[in-house]
């Protein structure tokens, strides 16, 4: 099967993380991704670290595998000239400068759709410009968005941690990444509508809506009641027992979402007569009672260890799990046969693989990421020359 994105050109004006997140997805999909970075620095993200790798930041690595690096001086005329060649060329265009920013320099969406009629620059009518900012280009354009505050202004940390504890952000930048998946999926849906009609379109997605539509029940929630839902750990406003319980030597993590799975989880662990009993019947008894209800749970379970545990109630189709961390996150991909990462290239570090899977179609390890101006000769040059093909570009770079 032919990479579903094959033959589409991306000009990645993007950096730190949901920008990058978007175009490697892209890359993974098949497309040709020219990554622009500053000269001499590069990416911010090549920067932070610890941990590095032998090129860079393993965070940077994270991000970015499968792009062709070029390094671009916006300030500079003949850098700005070959910029808006690439953008000219391409059918997609990712950015997450402040609103303005590129619009002053020529490559905003109405010029790069449009081109420039007093120069006689060519416009490029299929553009599918796709725009990352932190809280839209209204009023909210001048505001640097960055996940942390995001988190924290948009409702994220008032939810998450313990009742009496203050507030905390999630372990990763998540508000970045939902973004850059949304982004995805708006460029995906430009491309799709271009094929009917043509015409690009403008796809804009910032990092506070993202968040609040990544909310979900949380937000219906407060939307139903007027109320903002609180911190509850690691329990569900909704959903009992949903929530990790004590055991001999650590902590198991059980979500019973429905009647039947509880009277499994109860008859389990030797408590088979609280699926009838009136204070636990029913989610929504078990949700209202739910203190006394682990506290009862908690006395069987403290009995065994946690291995004990997850091997019972796995055995009898209840939902639950040990609390592990990432490496056995990883192993346990891999014992279901998962393969949760790509072979690493020499000197960089193994990548995560892309989740999503399509019959015939495996993006496999593609690239590393690119160092820093790696591609700058093969780039710079197709972006000189007379022949925008792709097929010149690979050629190129089969030759170099």
């Amino acid at each position: 099967m032919t990479a579903p994105l094959e033959g589409l050109l991306v000009a990645d004006f993007s950096r730190v993380l949901a920008g990058p997140f978007a175009t490697m997805y892209l890359a993974d999909l098949g497309a040709t991704v020219v990554k622009v970075e500053r000269p001499g620095s590069g990416d911010d993200t090549r920067a932070w670290g610890p941990p590095w790798t032998e090129h860079t930041s393993s965070y940077f690595e994270s991000v970015n595998r499968s792009k062709l690096g070029l390094t671009l001086d916006l300030s500079a005329p003949d850098d700005l000239t070959l910029a808006r060649e690439l953008a000219r060329r391409a059918d997609i265009l990712v950015e997450n400068f402040r609103p303005g920013t590129l619009d002053r320099m020529g490559l905003g969406y109405e010029q790069v759709r449009d081109g420039d009629p007093a120069t006689g620059r060519p416009g490029n009518r299929g553009i599918v410009y796709a725009s990352i900012t932190g809280y839209g280009s209204g009023a909210g354009a001048s505001i640097p968005g960055y996940d942390f505050v995001v988190q924290a202004v948009g409702g994220l940390m008032s939810i998450t941690g313990e009742p009496d504890a203050p507030a905390q952000k999630v372990g990763v930048a998540l508000v970045d990444v939902l973004t850059g998946k949304d982004a995805v999926i708006g460029i995906l849906a430009g491309i799709a509508a271009r094929a009917r009609s043509g015409e690009g379109v403008r796809v804009e997605v910032d990092l506070l809506s993202s968040l609040l539509g990544a909310l979900v029940n949380q937000a219906s929630g407060y939307l139903a009641t007027g109320t903002p839902p609180q911190r509850m750990g690691n329990r569900h406003p909704s959903i009992a027992p949903y929530e990790t319980l004590a055991c001999a030597d650590g902590q198991l993590a059980v979500a019973c979402g429905n009647d039947g799975q509880f009277r499994r989880l109860a008859a389990a662990v030797g408590l088979a007569h609280l699926a009838d009993d009136a204070a636990y019947a029913t989610n929504s008894a078990r949700v209202a009672h739910r203190d006394a209800l682990a506290i009862a749970l908690e006395g069987r379970l403290r009995a065994q260890p946690v291995a004990h545990w997850d091997g019972v109630l796995r055995g009898v189709g209840v939902p639950a799990g040990p609390v592990g961390d990432i490496g056995s996150a990883f192993a346990l991909a891999r014992d279901l046969g998962l393969e949760p990462t790509y072979a690493a290239h020499p000197g960089h570090v193994a990548q995560v693989r892309n989740p999503v899977r399509l019959s015939g179609h495996d993006p496999g390890p593609g690239m590393p990421p690119p160092r820093l101006g790696e591609h700058d000769a093969v780039v710079r040059g197709w972006l000189s020359g007379g022949d925008p093909s792709l097929a010149r570009l690979a050629l190129d770079l089969t030759e170099c």
